[in-house]
């Protein structure tokens, strides 16, 4: 369930916007790059899944510098300093009533985090540091940083294509061809920060120099980079670690930069375990499953010819044939809506073989339906399951006719031997999938 945003008024008299969930004994402060929106954040899957991660382990504090997000504005051209925004970290830490807290600092947020921890060690009980550096730009005591040139140039990307997700080709690489991502992090950029403040705020992180901090620095510090990062090489991180006192460096394997894409267990993994002293070990959330999808073909017809009371009648006995039939072929009822089933098997002739039994059974109601079946991985989520599997067995459905089996060519190589008869349906664009599909009509 999405956390409650609540507001903290700073002694400036900004309103800060937050949230607080999870109800482990460790209190985790996240602080991010710039791009932050608390109410946006949990439209997009990948985010939400690492937040629910780090809360597995945590009380997790999510909060909205002030001038992003759903906080306060602050007037453009003014630009708050590193002082008011670690201000901000205390006003919400106070809010929640945490004594002390883990601070966690990815990317740019990374420079908020340590100048918090060496400022307020009374108030921080472990510092975690992921793809992020002492400063930007590289010096002749600082090789591992960006040469000028290429700050510039990767200064002026940012800024020229703020509001349209462009930014996700270098950010998160895994995640480039995802243009229903791409499109979310257009929005997320536009409703996290205006293009003047961004422009205003974002340069800073490539003029500050924050070296002569680290030694100062007396809390346990983990320092994670992912090795393959484009944005922030892992030496920043191996800098980092070699500077502060005690801290302990891992590189883990991966080539984005958005801490929410790509393989995150590698880098929550070691999170979990250096503020909690023990690991755990993650249940498998993904399986390889054949979807089914049905519809009432002309159901509108239908209803208009019957009347709501009849069409209402019949719908009830379409729902207790088509439960019937998965019942028969051990398929598991995932959703119902309107006069549609979707269902879920652990076999794909199993399933196929359920969609040509609930055609037939339903003809015996005066119905035609259409059914679509495709076989891939999916993730499951309590009684929920979803991936791009089901939405291309969803789309197979779309494209079948009336009385129609349609199913996806990965279906076809799965069940040979099985006796199944299928009729080529040529090559179709499905809505929302990349590429071309093969489709066969079962019977």
């Amino acid at each position: 369930m999405r956390p409650r945003t609540q507001y903290a008024r700073n002694k400036e008299g900004y309103f800060i916007g937050y949230q607080v969930f999870g109800d482990c004994p460790t209190d985790i402060v996240f602080v991010p790059d710039w791009v932050t929106n608390l109410e946006i954040m949990w439209e997009e899957p990948t985010l939400a899944r690492f937040l629910d991660r780090l809360a597995s382990f945590g009380r997790l504090i999510c909060f909205d510098k002030r001038g992003t997000g759903v906080s306060d504005p602050v007037p453009i051209g003014v630009v708050p300093t590193w002082e008011e925004w670690m201000d901000d970290v205390l006003t919400i830490l106070d809010a929640v009533g945490s004594e002390r807290a883990a601070v966690f600092g990815h990317g740019d947020g990374g420079q908020m985090a340590i100048l918090f921890a060496a400022t307020y060690p009374n108030r921080t009980s472990a510092l975690v540091l992921a793809d992020t550096y002492a400063r930007r730009r590289r010096a002749p005591d600082y090789p591992c940083g960006m040469s000028e040139r290429a700050a510039e140039a990767t200064l002026e990307r940012v800024l020229t294509t703020w509001g349209t997700g462009e930014i996700t080709e270098a950010g998160a690489p895994s995640l480039a061809n995802n243009r229903s991502f791409v499109e979310w992090r257009g929005r997320y950029e536009r409703l996290s920060m205006s293009p003047g403040a961004f422009h205003a705020v974002y340069p800073l992180t490539y003029r500050l120099d924050i070296r002569p901090v680290l030694r100062t620095i007396r809390v346990p510090t983990l320092v994670v980079s992912r090795t393959d990062n484009p944005y922030v090489k892992p030496e920043s991180g191996r800098y980092l670690a070699q500077q502060i006192e005690g801290a302990e460096f891992l590189e883990v394997p991966g080539e984005d930069h958005f801490f929410h894409a790509g393989d995150t267990e590698a880098l929550l993994g070691p999170v979990q375990e250096f503020l909690t002293g023990t690991r755990e070990i993650p249940v498998e959330n993904r399986v390889l499953a054949t979807v089914l999808f049905t519809d009432i073909a002309g159901s509108t017809q239908h209803a208009e010819r019957l009347g709501d009371r009849a069409w209402g009648d019949l719908l009830e006995r379409h729902h207790a044939t088509v439960r019937a039939q998965l019942a028969r072929f051990r398929g598991r009822e995932v959703d119902t809506a309107g006069d549609g089933f979707f269902a879920t098997f652990d076999g794909p002739a199993r399933a196929v073989r359920c969609g040509l039994a609930i055609r037939d059974a339903v003809r015996s109601l005066g119905l035609e339906v259409r059914v679509g079946l495709h076989t891939g991985e999916c993730e499951v989520v309590g009684e929920k399951v979803r991936g791009i599997a089901v939405h291309i067995g969803a789309r197979v459905m779309d494209a079948a006719k009336s009385g129609e089996v349609l199913i996806s060519r990965t279906i076809k190589d799965l069940v040979a031997g099985s006796g199944l008869q299928f009729a080529d349906r040529g090559t179709h664009e499905l809505k929302g999938v990349d590429g071309s599909w093969e489709l066969f009509a079962a019977s």
